[in-house]
C-alpha cells in the first residue's frame, strides 16, 4: 500500500504535461547513445463515470478506466497517480518479459524492421519490476494521449523527443527513480523499472482518468462470426492468438507462462502507416502509425469476431467504434489492441 501524500492537483483536459516530483530523467540525446534503440478531514473520492447513486446516498463502485470492470471492495477508481504506460520490447531478446500479466491494457505497434513494440498500460495495479523497457516513437502520441498517461521509456530520437514534449506528454527514462539494469541480460534488452517506485515521481490529486475504450456488455455485441484463432501480421513479426475457456491467449508471447497478458478481447485496428522521416542506427526507416482518422476494426471476443469501423478525430481524441453506423462497445475486461498496418500488414482468423 502506498502511503498518503499531499500533492498539487493533477491538471486534466485540455491535455497538458503532468507535473513531476523529480526532474524528468536523462533521455537519449542521439541515436547512437541508445544501444540500437531509437534514440532517448478526509474528502470523498472522486466518482468515475460508471458510478451510480442509490438509496441513502450510497454509491455503487465505479469502473476502472482501462478495463471497464467494476471496482471492488474498498478500492477506488480515483487513484493518486495517472495511467502509466511502459514501452516494452517485443522480440525474442526480450524473453522473458516481466510485468505484462499485471497490465490493464496493451497496445501493439509497428516499429522499424517489421517487428513490434508494446505499450503496456497500468492503472488499477502498479506492479514492481516491468520490462525490458525500450524507446518511444512518434506513434505513441496517439496511443497514450487519450489517457493523459505518463510514459516509461529508455528514451527516443531527438526528433521524437521534440514531438512528444510538444504534445504535452510526461515521460521518465533511465536515471529516474526505479530504473535499473539487469546484468544477466544483454543490452539494450536489460533495462527494467520498478514501476511502483517510478510512479511516485508523478504528482497529482486522486482523479479517475477518462475511459480509454467505449466499454459495454458482451450481450450488446452483434452476433458476428465464429473465430477461435487469430494472426496479426506486421511484416517480420506475426502475433498469434487462440481462444479458450479463459479468453484469448497470445500463443507466441515472449512473457513467462505465468506472466502473460490475459486478454478477454483482442481489438484489431487497421491503421495507416507513414514514414517518421529518419532512420534507426541500423539504417532502417522508422515507421509512424497514424492513430487518427478512420479504418476497419475487428473485435474478437468469446470465440467470435465482429467487423466494424474505428474513428479518432485527433491524436488526443478517444477511440470510437461502430457497426453500420451504430455505436459498437468493447465488453468490459482486459483488452489487447493490435495496430496492424492497412497496406503492408495482414489479419487472418478461423473458427
Amino acid at each position: 500500500m502506498r502511503t498518503a501524500r499531499t500533492r498539487p492537483a493533477l491538471r486534466r483536459r485540455p491535455h497538458r504535461p503532468l507535473r513531476a516530483a523529480a526532474v524528468v530523467a536523462v533521455a537519449c540525446l542521439g541515436l547512437a547513445a541508445c544501444s540500437s534503440d531509437e534514440g532517448g478531514g478526509d474528502e470523498p473520492a472522486a466518482e468515475g463515470p460508471g458510478s451510480q447513486k442509490v438509496s441513502k446516498g450510497a454509491t455503487i463502485d465505479a469502473t476502472w478506466p482501462l478495463t471497464g470492470l467494476s471496482v471492488t471492495g474498498s478500492e477506488s477508481a480515483a487513484q493518486d497517480h495517472p495511467v502509466m504506460v511502459v514501452k516494452m520490447d517485443n522480440t525474442p531478446s526480450s524473453a522473458p518479459q516481466r510485468g505484462l500479466g499485471s497490465a490493464d491494457l496493451v497496445v501493439e505497434e509497428l516499429v522499424e524492421g517489421g517487428v513490434t513494440r508494446l505499450a503496456a498500460f497500468y492503472y488499477s495495479d502498479i506492479p514492481g519490476t516491468v520490462g525490458p523497457v525500450r524507446s518511444m516513437r512518434a506513434s505513441d502520441i496517439g496511443i497514450v494521449a487519450p489517457a493523459d498517461a505518463a510514459v516509461v521509456t529508455s528514451g527516443a530520437a531527438p526528433v521524437t523527443l521534440q514531438r512528444v514534449r510538444g504534445a504535452g506528454i510526461t515521460f521518465f527514462s533511465e536515471g529516474a527513480k526505479g530504473f535499473f539494469r539487469d546484468n544477466s541480460r544483454a543490452a539494450p534488452y536489460n533495462l527494467f523499472t520498478d514501476l511502483a517506485a517510478t510512479t511516485t515521481l508523478v504528482e497529482g490529486e486522486e482523479a479517475r482518468p477518462d475511459d480509454y475504450l467505449p466499454w459495454g456488455e458482451a450481450e450488446d455485441l452483434p452476433k458476428g462470426k465464429p473465430a477461435t484463432s487469430l494472426a496479426a501480421d506486421f511484416g517480420s513479426h506475426t502475433t498469434t492468438w487462440s481462444h479458450g475457456p479463459k479468453g484469448w491467449t497470445n500463443t507466441n508471447s515472449f512473457a513467462a507462462a505465468d506472466d502473460r497478458f490475459p486478454a478477454d478481447t483482442v481489438l484489431v485496428l487497421r491503421v495507416q502507416v507513414g514514414d517518421a522521416g529518419y532512420r534507426d542506427p541500423a539504417g532502417n526507416p522508422v515507421p509512424e502509425t497514424k492513430l487518427e482518422g478512420k479504418g476497419q476494426a475487428l473485435l474478437f471476443h468469446d470465440g467470435r469476431v465482429v467487423s466494424g469501423q474505428w474513428s479518432k478525430a485527433t491524436l488526443e481524441a478517444p477511440l470510437a467504434l461502430s457497426v453500420r453506423g451504430k455505436k459498437l462497445t468493447v465488453p468490459a475486461g482486459r483488452t489487447w489492441v493490435e495496430l496492424v498496418p492497412a497496406a503492408s500488414g495482414a489479419v487472418s482468423y478461423s473458427r
